[in-house]
């Protein structure tokens, strides 16, 4: 099998990946639906509303960070799962039949969000560390790449469809069909081979457990610049939803269909960026630093385009660029840290990406409505560069980044080996770049 694809040889993770591919294509379509329906019909274009339901969804996974990640670490994550699963559906399913009987206000959207945010508190750190009990260590970043690819396979296959089923049946048939993909993820976790799990036995829970995440990572400089990176781009520069509805609607006055396809066209350049990082046997800080550069620039190139064809195609790079970032960090997170720490640490990493959103997104949504879309996404360019200016400082530091003339040339020398890497990567001898 492809490199590309080798992960997939583990039955486990193909039954497990084709679950998550389903679920996450109706997860998809609900998020654009969603947004559109506070967009256009229960506001009057009102993006602080859109950033105030994105603020609700992703802010309990900061609120309820030291409980979500020693869940992770202490529970059946296979059982987690199930339940987190299953009362994911369930609100879907209330979303769905209040849209349809007409009787839907923004509260109420409100309410749901929130409801939905803690439980995606405790699902994803089980969720991304689950794929550690699916496969060896050896196929952990490809399957981690491969998972995002699916990821954004669905979110480019969903907002296409939303954009369809909005204009043809509305809103709350989307929600219905969410609730409804639920199953295929919950009936691939109960058809695992268990006897086949990698997972280990659950670290003894201490008096020290709630809080052991926090110390081990204070304790390693890699992972608190990765989250520093991480916190700038998930606060003020991944906030799609409102850069492209409001691009969308108030710029290049398109209809649901064209926010659709120009989310997708976003989701083509993330699924690539994640087939592309399936190849990386360990990403490090210098990719991680040039991809958060990279997507800078191109969302700022993304702001000054002046038709939805170029935006379209600026946003294709700009999910390229994400993606890589995002996949990068999680596997180099998951691949350096010890077994019985991942869920914690992943929990960490979670919450700075989706707890920054309750900073950013209204800030993002009051840009838009005082200054105008535009504007919005140069604050995300600037999010971009500054994580990049976050890691070339780590990499002078810690990895002795040094701009060298020899022979009359210029040549950037780096250190191949960080310091404070742990001792089994020590041990096999893994270089990291």
């Amino acid at each position: 099998m492809s490199s590309m694809f080798h992960s997939l040889r583990s039955h486990n993770y193909r039954l497990w990946a084709t679950g998550a591919l389903v679920s996450n294509v109706g997860t998809w379509m609900q998020r654009v639906g969603q947004d559109w329906l506070v967009l256009t019909v229960l506001t009057r274009h009102n993006a602080t509303a859109v950033g105030t339901v994105m603020a609700l969804q992703f802010g309990p996974p900061l609120l309820l960070l030291p409980l979500t990640g020693l869940a992770a670490d202490h529970f059946d994550r296979r059982r987690l799962l199930l339940f987190t699963q299953a009362v994911s559906g369930l609100l879907a399913l209330g979303l769905g039949l209040v849209t349809l009987a007409g009787v839907v206000q923004l509260w109420q959207v409100y309410g749901f969000a929130l409801l939905l945010g803690i439980v995606t508190a405790f699902d994803a750190p089980a969720r991304q560390a689950f794929v550690s009990d699916l496969v060896t260590d050896d196929d952990l970043a490809n399957a981690v790449a491969l998972n995002s690819a699916s990821f954004n396979a669905a979110r480019m296959l969903g907002p296409a469809v939303a954009g369809v089923l909005i204009a043809a049946v509305g809103e709350g048939w989307l929600f219905l069909i969410n609730a409804g993909s639920y199953a295929a993820v919950m009936v691939s976790l109960w058809m695992l081979r268990v006897n086949e799990l990698h997972a280990e036995p659950r670290p003894a829970s201490t008096r020290g457990s709630l809080l052991a995440g926090f110390s081990y990572v204070g304790q390693r400089p890699d992972l608190m610049a990765v989250l520093v990176m991480l916190f700038l781009l998930g606060t003020f520069g991944f906030n799609f939803a409102i850069f492209i509805s409001t691009m969308s609607v108030t710029v290049f006055h398109g209809d649901a269909s064209q926010y659709g396809l120009l989310t997708s066209s976003m989701a083509a350049g993330t699924m690539c960026g994640a087939l592309l990082s399936a190849r990386r046997e360990l990403p490090g800080m210098v990719l991680m630093g040039c991809a958060a550069a990279a997507f800078g620039v191109t969302l700022a190139l993304a702001a000054v385009m002046p038709g939805p064809l170029l935006f379209a195609g600026v946003l294709f790079f700009v999910g390229v660029a994400a993606l890589t970032f995002m996949t990068a960090s999680n596997s180099m997170m998951q691949l350096t840290t010890e077994r019985g720490m991942r869920g914690r640490v992943l929990a960490l990493r979670i919450a700075v990406v989706m707890g920054g959103t309750p900073i950013g997104a209204p800030l993002v949504g009051w840009v838009v409505d005082r200054f105008g879309a535009r504007w919005a996404l140069g604050v995300g360019a600037l999010a971009g560069v500054a994580a990049a200016a976050v890691a070339l400082a780590y990499l002078v530091r810690h990895r002795n980044l040094r701009l060298l003339r020899t022979g009359g040339r210029l040549r950037l020398a780096i250190h191949p080996a960080p310091a404070d890497v742990t001792a089994i990567r020590v041990a096999a001898g893994e270089r990291v770049t």
